[in-house]
């Protein structure tokens, strides 16, 4: 298949046109660059001024698709027009040639061209003044440096001004990707963490609920029923109260004040008066400091929490022991329970609860573990978290 050269843009079109048509007007009229007696210039015969101009129109069409082969064709014109009377039209059109190869052409070309158009000006410079001995020589290298090194010189100011604003814009881009991601992430963590909070806070009440309900349902004891439907008012009183909370924090969009949910360690004997209250044994067992940063005591609520909403859920009867100590900067707490199947039903979504532990212990780089394990009073299920103080206190 035969080679084919790539279409001109319409723009070099109009200016290769424009160029010819400014030379052919001025051929007509008689203006040329020198005069005939110009030593110069070898061909006197007028019409031979055409011959550059044409070609040097030619390689207009090139400027933008084939800058480096149009200036090449471009300089051997000039040249052959420097044998002629001379065209302005095609000296203007040769100093557009060396703006375009260093503004379209590759990274070296643009480097590379103002060097050697500045090397060429300092050339024309000094050896017609130190041959002539005149200072009308400098008038040459005046002209070679407006007609080489000045357009070469812009075409390098203008790519990397071209150059800084691409990059610029995919700065942007970038940082606008990066934005959209971190907001994107943002948004699922926040989820994750509204998630969290709602299992934690209603999932106590639900399961109390659901076993009281049961009972109540199952044992034809009036007494038995009135005490369960305390209970499972009490729990519905308080798992609204707390869903009311949440949903206050999230419509508050002021800002100025700080969420009023956020439970401390110092609200564990309630919690575990509200477990006795549901028919748990617990027993308590702190050694902790008065104040630790505030999400370390957070998710050290709600791990103990949601171990004793487990505990009421899927304990054998026995006691429960909730043990927090702090042993070199971290903060351990440590719930067991008696392993085994409790009558009843089980309500769904079992495991949610580990799972949200397990993400809270993670956001703090601590460590969790929950299992089965070995004690003297026999096979107990076990939660274990170790939160590091240092990373409460960042967050």
């Amino acid at each position: 298949m035969a080679y084919r050269l790539p279409r001109p843009h319409r723009d070099d079109v109009r200016i290769a046109v424009g160029g010819l048509l400014g030379g052919l007007v001025l051929w007509g009229v008689g203006l040329y660059s020198r005069t005939p007696d110009d030593p110069v210039s070898l061909v006197d015969q007028t019409w031979v001024v055409l011959v550059p101009l044409v070609v040097m129109a030619g390689c207009e069409l090139m400027r933008r698709t084939r800058p480096r082969t149009a200036l090449l064709i471009g300089t051997a014109a000039l040249t052959a027009d420097l044998l002629t009377r001379g065209s302005l039209a095609t000296v203007v059109m040769f100093t557009d040639l060396v703006y375009a190869a260093v503004l379209y052409g590759s990274p070296g070309a643009a480097r590379r061209i103002p060097w050697i158009t500045g090397l060429i000006t300092v050339i024309a410079t000094v050896w017609p003044v130190a041959a002539w001995r005149k200072p009308e020589g400098l008038l040459i290298g005046a002209f070679t440096g407006l007609v080489t090194f000045t357009p070469a010189a812009t075409g390098w100011i203008v790519r990397n001004h071209r150059d800084t604003a691409v990059a610029e814009r995919l700065r942007a881009e970038q940082t606008a990707l990066l934005a959209e991601v971190d907001r994107t992430q943002a948004v699922t963590s926040e989820r994750a963490r509204m998630a969290r909070e709602l299992h934690d806070m209603v999932a106590n009440h639900l399961s109390a609920i659901a076993i009281h309900s049961t009972a109540a349902l199952s044992l034809d004891d009036p007494k038995t029923s009135q005490d369960a439907l305390a209970v499972i008012r009490e729990n519905s009183v308080e798992g609204l109260a707390e869903m009311r909370r949440l949903i206050g924090i999230l419509r508050d969009d002021s800002g100025d004040k700080e969420p009023a949910a956020a439970p401390t360690l110092d609200g564990l004997e309630a919690l575990l008066a509200g477990a006795r209250a549901n028919g748990l044994d617990v027993a308590l067992d702190t050694a902790h400091e008065d104040r630790l940063p505030a999400p370390v005591e957070l998710a050290a609520y709600r791990i103990v929490q949601e171990s004793l909403t487990n505990a009421l859920k899927h304990a054998s009867p026995g006691q429960v022991t909730v043990t927090l100590a702090q042993p070199d900067g971290s903060l351990t707490v440590r719930v067991s329970s008696p392993y085994g199947d409790r009558d009843g039903p089980r309500a769904p979504g079992s495991g949610a609860g580990l799972v949200g532990m397990r993400e809270r212990v993670a956001l703090l780089r601590g460590t969790f573990e929950a299992g089965p394990e070995d004690s003297p009073t026999g096979k107990v299920w076990t939660v274990r978290a170790a939160l590091p103080l240092s990373q409460g206190e960042d967050a």
